[in-house]
This record gives C-alpha cells, structure tokens and sequence, in this order.
C-alpha cells in the first residue's frame, strides 16, 4: 500500500514538473520573447537569476517534500550541469559566428535548440539510470571516462578554425535535403519553386543539437554519480537547461570573466569520475569509505569560485 501511495507521488511529481516546463516555455516564446531582438547584458542578466532563483525554489520545494539528501543531490547535480554548460555556450558562439546568425535571430535559434535538449536528456538520463541498475560495472566505465575528458580538457587545443560544416550529420543532411544560403528572414525552411529549402538558421539548429548531443555524453554521467534517482537527475538537468538562454546572452559580454574555466572543469570532471570509482570499489568489497554529496559540493564550488576570482584577477591585471 505504501508503495503503491510513494509510485503515485512520483507520478504526480512528474506530471506537475513537465507542465511547469510547458507552462515557462509558452510564456518564454510567446510573451516575454514573441518579438526577435536582440537580448542585452543586462536582461540576459536578470533573466538568468530568474532561472537561478527557480532553481532555488524548486531545491526548496524538494527539500520540503523528498528531505535533505535528495535536496543536496538536487543541487549537486545542478551545479555541474550549469558549470558545464558555461563551456558548451562557448561552442554556441563560434556556431552563431560561423553562421553570420545576428543577435536578434539567436534566441529562437536556441530556443528550439533546448526543446530538443529537453527530450534527449530524457533519453539519456533513463538509459543511464537502466543501465546502471543492470549492469554495476557500468559506473567504472563512466567514472574511467570523466577522469579521461578531466585531464584531456586540460592539454585540449582551441580550435581557431571552427567549421560546423565538418559535422558529419551535417554533410549527410545537405546530401539528402536541398539547402539554400538565403538569410532574408529568419525561417527553419523556406519554399522556392514549390521546392522546400532548409535555411542557415536550420542548419545552426542541427550543429547546436549535435554539440549538446556530444555535450550530454560528459554531463550525464557526472549528475550520475550524485544521484541515480531519474526525478532528481532531470530535473536538475532541465533547470541548468532552461537558463541556458540567458546565461549565453550574459557570457557573450562577460567571457573575459571565464578565462581559466576550463581548468575547474577539468578538475570537476576528474573529481567526479574518481568518484564514481571510489565509491563503486567501497561498495563492491565493503570498505565503509565513500566520498559523500556533501563533499562533491564543496569540491566543485571551489574548483568554480577559484577559476572566477582568478579570471577576475587576471582581467584587471
């Protein structure tokens, strides 16, 4: 009886999330942003405590109905979401600079670009989640390959030539549906002699699609190690997701302030994976040693709250 009574909470705790998500998407696209302009600094700004503060909220709300551990893995995996995030907006702007997509056309773009975000972390989260209940041994994969893209960070190469037109989805698309390069208006597809043509903003839609496709592969696993419970995963994930928007329009007029960011990711992401390990082995041969949520919070606040006062100190040097 009791489970039965925790399975309908559950569902009603979904049902109540994905018409929130509904609900803000509607209001995004056809209030707040029904016209294309260009997002400033300091709306973008604002809009990203907005999200912020939802986020609280919500933690709140969490902390309230499911208690404090899932309050703590809520947050956990929100912090590494959005902090991984930060180097995905990077790729968005080389993307809208390859593309000559102004300003004002941007947020369409990635609006559309998170309504796909939002069903692919769906699938991703729920096979993650599928297979670690299958198969344990799985965690030692994630875990090997954060520590891996941990330390690759750290001796990546910046890429000055970024061309999207490289992407392999993207040179199969222009094979089988026809592309045309006209810019006059800011349409997915348009139709030329009752021929219908996907434009340059389609395009970027794909390559931003694609990046956050490969992005998702290196945060899933991360929020992973903090909770396997699907609820907390997603939602957590959907929350850094929402405010993407914002945080890029903010980033664009403050990347100076993000100069050693991929040190603390690199850090994070290494952290994270050691983690899984450790704590998979403690579990495995009963050690009685793991590292807590708790800790995998203070670590990665100070990995973000280092690279910023850093980045700081070196722009006003």
């Amino acid at each position: 009886m009791i489970k039965c009574f925790d399975m309908q909470i559950n569902f009603i705790f979904w049902i109540g999330f994905f018409a929130f998500v509904v609900l803000m998407l509607c209001l995004d696209l056809f209030v707040f942003h029904k016209k294309n302009k260009e997002v400033k600094i300091k709306e973008a700004l604002l809009w990203s405590l907005f999200w912020i503060v939802l986020a609280i909220v919500f933690n709140a709300g969490v902390y309230y109905l499911l208690g404090k551990t899932k309050a703590v893995e809520f947050l956990t995996g929100y912090l590494i979401e959005e902090s991984l995030s930060v180097d995905n907006l990077f790729v968005f702007i080389l993307i809208f600079g390859f593309f000559k997509i102004e300003s004002k056309y941007q947020h369409k773009i990635l609006f559309w670009g998170i309504i796909g975000a939002i069903i692919m972390r769906a699938v991703f989260i729920f096979a993650g989640v599928a297979l670690i209940h299958q198969f344990n041994w799985i965690m030692y994969v994630f875990g090997v390959f954060l520590v891996y893209t941990g330390v690759n960070l750290i001796f990546e190469k910046e890429d000055n030539e970024y061309n999207p037109n490289n992407n392999f989805f993207i040179k199969w698309f222009k094979k089988v549906f026809p592309v045309t390069s006209d810019m006059s208006g800011p349409e997915f597809f348009i139709r030329k002699n009752r021929i219908l043509y996907a434009t340059p903003f389609f395009i970027a839609l794909l390559v931003i699609e694609a990046s956050d496709l490969i992005f998702a592969v290196d945060s899933i696993p991360a929020v992973l190690s903090v909770s396997k419970d699907p609820f907390i995963v997603y939602t957590s994930n959907i929350f850094a997701i929402l405010g993407l928007r914002s945080l890029y329009f903010a980033l664009n007029g403050i990347m100076s302030y993000f100069h050693y960011l991929k040190y603390a990711l690199s850090g994070i992401l290494t952290f994270i994976g050691l983690k899984m390990c450790v704590n998979e082995l403690s579990a495995q041969f009963d050690w009685g040693f793991s590292i807590s949520n708790f800790v995998s919070l203070a670590v990665i606040v100070t990995f973000l709250t280092v690279s910023i006062l850093m980045s700081v100190a070196l722009k006003k040097k």
